[in-house]
């Protein structure tokens, strides 16, 4: 009897396009620049000196950081034009 009352509404069932996240098809676009490269490749070999040793202090945080914050850069530029 409550099938009656409330009416029951179905869906289309179309085939949903994959969701594609602009933020990371810029930064994997971004990646492959010179100067995000030049910072990518100061963080390897930071990376590298770091785990050729048994007992160090060092990290390779700001190295990291300095990448990170090269993609960030590059990425904003066009992002917000990306978005939905």
């Amino acid at each position: 009897m409550a099938e009656k009352l409330i009416p029951v509404v179905k869906a289309d069932e179309e085939e949903e396009e994959e969701l594609v996240d602009p933020q990371q098809a810029l930064r994997d676009e971004c990646s492959q620049k010179q100067e995000a490269q030049s910072f990518w490749t100061k963080y390897q070999e930071c990376n590298n000196r770091v785990n050729s040793k048994s007992n160090t202090a060092e990290t390779c945080e700001e190295e990291l950081i300095d990448y990170v914050h090269a993609l960030d850069k590059c990425v904003n530029k066009d992002l917000f034009k990306r978005l939905k």
